[in-house]
């Protein structure tokens, strides 16, 4: 944990850093995939099931890639914590699969509130510096909810802010947290959004933040986004506060679908999940954990134990977040193959899981996603 003397230093070294973006100029936002194939025509990907309904929805997308015919094969491999030098650390061997593989599919992993081990999504992001959470949230035609336009993307700095653990109690009864901003990573993720909206025709980055009530932290952040946006003028930018952009999402989404939204940890995390929310839930959202050397998609929804081994999990996210891996490793036929089957199945409304209406189970919503590929 660090001082409050130590963190003045490391705030103090970091206020002002515009060389950074000099450093960063012409570097990518992120190492793209370089995975080989290996003597049986397949990539190596790892797969870390997670803990409650993750082992079956993830037997769920196995079975649809294989149907899928998708020219990969899983690595398995588990990320409960084990004791090293008297600290709790995520297993040497699946560390070096990612490092290896340099892309991974996770399912949900139960995180302890208020006691515990730290959580092990943020010691993943933190293991592989995954420095951008990129979150998309679209309709799917058929699938009725309160909107039918949604098309956002959110990408959220992943590694600081609230989230960095710098906490400590000052007195009794008094505890201070500490917001942790950086102009490197700020830049970073701001450069990864900018390079996202230009690969994705998206005209527009809008960073929002809370820089009238955080003028140093959320001010940096801003000031980190302004100058990378002089290196696009093919995208345009602006900025908008947090609170605002809940209130007009939830009015009319419409005029987001042009751009790509970029902030802080916290405020990503929030927002998302709203986003989330506007198309029919976390079981329908993918995201992606970006990095230099590696990169893990995950389902962002619980572990959901009260239903653990009942065969009535929603494996979409999940699912939907492996389609994004694919598009990363340049295998976009088969994503667009799976994506197709699996968004007409939901959209059909026949044999859908629970949490989105239906009676079907995990194995027979499989299964209709399977018989679509089939035929």
């Amino acid at each position: 944990m660090l001082s409050y003397r130590s963190l003045a230093g490391v705030l103090q070294t970091n206020l002002h850093r515009p060389q950074a973006l000099c450093r960063h100029a012409s570097a990518a936002p992120t190492a793209a995939f370089a995975g080989q194939k290996g003597t049986n025509g397949k990539y190596t990907v790892t797969l870390i099931p997670g803990d409650g309904i993750g082992p079956e929805i993830s037997e769920s997308v196995k079975k649809i890639y294989t149907a899928a015919e998708v020219p990969i094969q899983w690595e398995e491999v588990s990320v409960t914590p084990v004791l090293k030098g008297g600290k709790t650390v995520i297993p040497e061997n699946a560390i070096q699969s990612v490092r290896k593989n340099t892309v991974a599919l996770k399912g949900p992993l139960a995180t302890p509130i208020g006691k515990g081990h730290v959580s092990l999504n943020l010691t993943l992001r933190r293991t592989f510096n995954l420095f951008a959470n990129v979150r998309p949230c679209v309709s799917i035609k058929g699938f009725r909810t309160p909107y039918d336009n949604v098309d956002t993307v959110l990408i959220r700095e992943n590694t600081e802010g609230e989230y960095s653990g710098i906490e400590h109690e000052v007195i009794d009864g008094v505890v201070q947290s500490i917001k942790l901003i950086t102009w490197d990573a700020s830049e970073r993720v701001a450069r990864y959004a900018f390079h996202y909206a230009q690969s994705s025709g998206r005209k527009r980055v809008t960073a929002v933040h809370k820089a009238n009530i955080m003028k140093m932290s959320d001010g940096m952040f801003l000031s980190a986004c302004r100058q990378v946006s002089k290196e696009f003028p093919d995208v345009s930018y602006d900025e908008d506060l947090l609170d605002r952009v809940c209130l007009h999402i939830v009015t009319n989404p419409k005029p987001f679908s042009d751009r790509v939204m970029v902030m802080p940890n916290l405020y990503g995390d929030i927002l998302s999940d709203m986003c989330a929310g506007l198309i029919g839930g976390l079981g329908l959202t993918p995201s992606g954990n970006i990095g230099r050397d590696a990169s893990i998609f995950e389902a962002v929804h619980g572990s959901a134990p009260d239903i653990a081994g009942k065969g009535l999990a929603n494996p979409t996210a999940l699912l939907l977040s492996s389609l994004m891996m694919l598009r990363h490793m340049n295998l976009k036929e088969h994503a667009a193959r799976i994506e197709k089957a699996a968004l007409s199945t939901i959209a059909e409304g026949k044999t859908i899981t629970g949490d989105l209406g239906g009676k079907a189970s995990t194995a027979e919503y499989t299964d209709a996603i399977v018989a679509k590929l089939r035929t």
